[in-house]
């Protein structure tokens, strides 16, 4: 046996240090991810450095939600630099969860005080640590990092009574556009620009975008199933008819 080999994890060692299953070892070389250093004649596969070093980028991006395909496409870099530059910004997402659970921690601690002391607890104090950071990573991934940063600062700045005024506005658009869709209006019409402007405006309170990238976002609005969800949930076709109404609106943003 050679040195190399000698060093090597096989497939059951890696999975129980990694805390993964050989099933999901199994699939990541199926599909390409994770090819093992080699595979023994009785069909085992072994991992030696390397693959290790995949591995945790592989599984530290898991960590953070970001898509099997994304993953793929991160950790296949080949440029050195590249690469040191992606982990330090996982390695910033980390550090952001880390003092989100331990906001959580704290607001967890404070609601059994209060609750021992039967003192009555602020909706501000009840919700503190609840957001949504979670998709921070794969936003920055799609959108780049300054436009999701500037745009989680200036939600940040508005303030409370902003941000639910806020998201009151997105209700009442989506619940608009809902009633469009399911009354087969032109996606054109007057009305459902009108409609699309707010939603252009809503956008804009914390990322202006431009004729592509709005367009883009209608697009995903389709494409992403969560997004879709969000929108059909107030009627069936409501994200296409938004899609369309974006793309319709966004050609005077050439």
């Amino acid at each position: 046996m050679s040195t190399q080999e000698e060093s090597e994890l096989d497939i059951a060692a890696v999975a129980r240090l990694s805390g993964t299953t050989s099933r999901t070892l199994r699939h990541y070389d199926a599909i390409g991810l994770l090819p093992p250093a080699r595979t023994g004649r009785d069909g085992r596969r072994h991992y030696a450095q390397a693959e290790l070093l995949r591995l945790q980028h592989i599984l530290v991006l898991r960590e953070l939600g970001t898509p099997l395909p994304t993953i793929q496409s991160i950790v296949d870099t080949d440029d050195d630099a590249t690469t040191i530059a992606l982990l330090r910004e996982h390695r910033r997402g980390l550090e952001r969860e880390r003092d989100r659970f331990a906001t959580l921690a704290a607001t967890v601690a404070h609601t059994i005080e209060s609750l021992e002391q039967g003192v009555a607890m602020t909706s501000d104090d009840i919700l503190n640590g609840f957001d949504h950071d979670k998709y921070a990573p794969e936003a920055r991934e799609r959108w780049g990092a300054p436009v999701v940063d500037r745009a989680y600062t200036q939600w940040r700045d508005l303030g409370p009574d902003a941000q639910s005024a806020h998201l009151a506005e997105h209700e009442a658009i989506s619940e608009a556009i809902a009633a469009l869709a399911s009354s087969d209006a032109d996606p054109a019409g007057a009305s459902a620009q009108e409609i699309v402007s707010r939603h252009f405006a809503w956008v804009s309170r914390l990322w202006t975008p431009n004729a592509e990238s709005y367009t883009g976002l209608g697009q995903m609005y389709v494409d992403d199933e969560r997004f879709r969800a969000s929108y059909d949930k107030y009627g069936s076709g409501t994200a296409a008819f938004l899609r369309d109404a974006i793309a319709e609106y966004a050609k005077q943003l050439s």
